[in-house]
């Protein structure tokens, strides 16, 4: 049997618990980095969309559904023959995945000619939401610029002059360090992109204690993260310099893996499992019960894809397979979302607040993100959108 095949049984066990599957079912490909350099985010958008599927009964819109699920590895090859399986063989009727940028990128032209209505979790690179955007790509993550403009807000508004920004040399790291910059506001000392995968930062370390700057901003997503938050602290250099991170290099998958030395880590984001509404009370209590242990932002996001193709499809009712049909329902958005009140922007990507969080220890004596008062930014629309021509 196939792996891709093995991966689909698997899936549809774990999501539904169903013997078989009717002609009428509606297929979700989800091409996901189940190994490789972003195998933990993987995971965890995994992990929220069959949470999704499972508190819906199996069903999308009230119609049975079926999750069929792939490894991409992270690699762009792998994931376009992902995406074709999943297109000629499977005729899927909704995808979502992958994590990375680069992959995201090498997919969307695949799905958009076949008119597959694509639902990111997260990747959200600046060319699909500005010139290359598209009626069948669907934002429900953020724009990649987006949480590091809120982050640039942040590190603007405490008046941090001397700052380096630090990133992997991808598509996705280069929006972050443009999206910091553009409200951060100011030319920053350095920007250093390390190599994707990478997770020995000896030389940049030293680089960045020689260069003394009042702040360091880094995005560092799964396993980089990891590595540099616990070498940054064993050079000691948490006592000189202020680090602020992006949510992907201080969420909740990565804190469990550093521990202590994560806290005070200030982080700007679109979610925290501490938002007060009554649909992230429910993912994040649900979440925890299914996998004893508080959900990341990934997860987050993938479990709005799921409330969002359940809205389309409910609202799309008998025509839910018919691909103009369901785009459409797709575009009107409102769905339940667990950042609250969130719509589409012109170029179909969520415009959503944002917040600052801060790594603490509670007084259970677990380290976590801690929301904190207020909001850096209110409805914001990415700075791509004027260069999409959808409408």
């Amino acid at each position: 049997m196939r792996p891709h095949a093995l991966l689909r049984v698997a899936a549809a066990a774990l999501a539904f618990g169903v013997a078989g599957v009717s002609a009428q079912t509606l297929k979700v490909g989800a091409a996901l980095d189940l190994s490789g350099p972003f195998a933990g985010p993987g995971a965890e958008v995994r992990d929220g969309l069959n949470l999704g599927l499972k508190l819906l009964g199996g069903k999308l819109g009230g119609q049975p559904a079926e999750l069929l699920v792939a490894d991409t590895a992270g690699n762009p090859q792998q994931a376009r023959q992902v995406v074709e399986r999943f297109l000629q063989q499977d005729k899927v009727n909704l995808f979502t995945g992958p994590v990375a940028s680069n992959v995201a990128l090498a997919v969307a032209p695949l799905l958009a000619a076949a008119k597959v209505p694509y639902l990111t979790p997260n990747a959200g690179p600046s060319q699909l939401a500005g010139a290359q955007c598209s009626p069948y790509f669907f934002g429900v993550s953020y724009q990649n610029d987006a949480m590091h403009e809120a982050a640039g807000q942040y590190a603007a508004s405490k008046g941090y002059k001397k700052v380096i920004a630090l990133a992997p040399n991808y598509p996705a790291g280069k929006d972050a360090v443009n999206g910091f910059k553009r409200l951060y506001k100011q030319p920053l000392a350095d920007e250093i992109y390390t190599k994707l995968g990478q997770l020995d930062f000896a030389a940049e370390l030293a680089q960045l204690r020689a260069a003394k700057p009042d702040a360091i901003y880094i995005f560092q997503p799964g396993g980089m993260g990891i590595n540099f938050i616990k070498q940054f602290a064993g050079a000691g250099l948490a006592k000189d310099v202020v680090l602020i991170s992006s949510p992907f290099t201080a969420d909740e998958d990565i804190i469990p893996a550093v521990g202590e030395s994560m806290v005070g880590l200030y982080n700007a984001s679109s979610w925290a499992h501490d938002l007060d509404n009554p649909a992230n009370k429910t993912f994040v209590a649900e979440f925890r019960k299914a996998y004893g242990r508080t959900p990341s932002l990934y997860a987050a996001f993938a479990y709005d894809v799921v409330y969002a193709m359940d809205t389309a499809v409910r609202l799309a009712g008998a025509k839910a397979t018919d691909k103009d049909a369901l785009r459409q329902a797709l575009a009107r958005g409102g769905f339940p979302s667990v950042r609250g009140a969130v719509k589409y922007g012109p170029n179909q990507f969520i415009t959503q607040d944002y917040y600052l969080r801060l790594v603490v220890k509670g007084a259970d004596g677990k380290v976590t993100n801690q929301l904190q008062p207020g909001k850096l930014l209110s409805g914001h629309q990415d700075a791509y959108a004027p260069e999409c021509k959808l409408s």
